[in-house]
């Protein structure tokens, strides 16, 4: 594997979505060939519509059957989906469903195999994916089985970097999932997340209250008196620099 270079999985998603178009317009940006390798885990005859959908007939897609073979400064592709497959854009269809599947698990397995050192999703229809090998509510919860580790979603923008103790939990159950050790654990990954991953050699945490005012001392709700704050010294007994 080049060692300048890191190799970044991307599937291409629901194929009735956005996901092709995004990630063939973004790899038309050729800088992007000087910071990683992309692979894409899809459909060849996808990708082949939607290059000419866009105007895009002149990319060249180099064809590999695993990210292993993959090369730097070219686009390849993992034809992991069958051949005979319908584009029907802005449908949901249990086609695209299986398709948006087969790419994930194509992309986490070359993962699993160390040919890949990062992946990057495209979005996926979260109703049509579902099967008997995803029961999952989204990818971040995919990746924690089967990273066998506990998952954690930051969003991310040049100033700053919100990180999730719930992920695609309904608002009305919030309250009955949060607790004082999942706060902190979620703590610890996101501090050693900063620093690992985003080069911060002394993060700083504002930890953000679940009810309105931060409950006023127990006027609006208990939960900053009884989770956040217990989380929260613990955070700072185990040298987070939180608040």
């Amino acid at each position: 594997m080049d060692k300048k270079l890191i190799k970044v999985g991307i599937t291409l998603g629901d194929i009735n979505g956005i996901g092709p178009e995004v990630t063939l317009k973004a790899l038309s940006e050729s800088h992007l060939l000087d910071i990683c390798i992309p692979v894409i885990y899809g459909s060849a005859k996808v990708v082949g519509y939607y290059k000419k959908t866009l105007g895009l007939e002149q990319m060249p897609i180099t064809y590999v059957h695993s990210a292993s073979e993959a090369m730097p400064h070219r686009i390849s592709l993992v034809n992991c989906c069958p051949e005979e497959i319908k584009v029907d854009m802005g449908q949901a269809t249990a086609e695209a469903g299986a398709m948006a599947y087969q790419a994930l698990r194509s992309a986490t397995d070359d993962w699993k195999a160390g040919n890949l050192d990062a992946i990057v999703t495209a979005p996926i229809n979260k109703a049509t994916i579902q099967n008997d090998a995803f029961s999952f509510p989204g990818h971040t919860e995919f990746f924690g089985q089967e990273c066998e580790a506990t998952p954690l979603m930051i969003l991310v923008s040049e100033q700053l970097r919100v990180a999730l103790v719930t992920n695609h939990t309904p608002v009305s159950k919030i309250a009955d999932e949060i607790s004082p050790a999942l706060i902190l654990e979620k703590l610890q990954i996101l501090n050693r997340s900063l620093k690992e991953d985003f080069g911060i050699i002394s993060p700083r945490i504002a930890v953000l209250a679940l009810n309105p005012h931060a409950g006023d001392n127990g006027l609006l709700g208990i939960e900053e008196q009884t989770i956040v704050t217990p989380a929260i010294k613990a955070a700072i007994d185990g040298g987070i620099c939180c608040v």
